[in-house]
């Protein structure tokens, strides 16, 4: 809500200014009867829709009022809001936080889990604070030594970008989510990645040391691509993860014994 309304303090003064520019060019004889509604509405459009639009998109989830509290808008799977995304999330605000006063957007926050208003139950995103604690240590891409042979052998052709995209996004964002949301995205992301990637992993790997290993070796090979040297990551840095779904869970994920 704070976020919210830093924005709003952002946007009244366009739309005044835009108001204001459509009265004057009326009563001056610049605008017409007909285009001053014109312009009037295109201001108002750009301001309340534009704005976060374009904010969101080239910021990867953050407007102003985000990124003054360390927020990000982030799509269901943890990956980064797309333009689509973004547009609905705006239009839903347009009606439910402008035309509603914010009601509705609320009261569907109140009632989610995810503290979701409307807009991002149409989008497919949430909110998350990007700014975590001091004390805690978010896991990175590493590859642990223990594991080190087995990364080693990896066929990472089939991993698709995006999909390597959304599970970079959600270590770098793990102690962001709660934990339920956090444990089933993981292994959501875990079967989507083995499916794509050979051979499977020993078991007993939890999906964060899984997709943390996987990354960290796509991200060596890049480094000896692009530097013509090997060079290693520090493992150690990703956290234990609880326990998940039962061994008959779907995808190509084997889960810990």
């Amino acid at each position: 809500m704070l976020a919210r309304l830093i924005d709003i303090f952002v946007q009244i003064p366009l739309l005044v200014l835009v108001t204001y520019l459509a009265i004057v060019g009326s009563l001056n004889g610049i605008l017409d009867g007909a285009s001053a509604p014109a312009v009037f509405l295109t201001g108002y459009v750009l301001v309340l829709v534009g704005y976060p639009t374009a904010f969101e998109t080239l910021s990867r989830g953050r407007t102003l009022g985000k990124l003054a509290l360390g927020l990000r808008v982030v799509g269901d799977d943890g990956g980064p809001e797309r333009f689509r995304q973004a547009l609905v999330r705006a239009l839903s605000g347009a009606v439910e936080c402008w035309a509603l006063a914010g009601v509705p957007a609320l009261i569907a926050s109140l009632l989610s889990s995810r503290g979701k208003r409307l807009g991002d139950m149409f989008a497919g995103t949430f909110v998350v604070r990007e700014r975590a604690p001091r004390a805690a240590v978010l896991p990175g891409p590493g590859v642990d030594p223990v594991l080190a042979g087995w990364a080693g052998a990896l066929d990472l052709s089939g991993l698709p970008e995006e999909l390597a995209a959304s599970a970079a996004s959600y270590l770098s964002r793990y102690w962001q989510l709660h934990q339920p949301a956090r444990d089933q995205l993981g292994w959501q992301l875990a079967s989507d990645v083995s499916s794509r990637v050979a051979p499977p992993p020993p078991p007993g790997v939890p999906p964060v040391v899984y997709l943390a290993t996987v990354m960290g070796e796509r991200r060596n090979r890049e480094i000896v691509r692009l530097n013509g040297e090997a060079s290693g990551f520090p493992a150690g840095s990703v956290p234990a993860a609880s326990s998940g779904p039962p061994s008959s869970a779907p995808g190509g994920f084997v889960p810990p014994q």
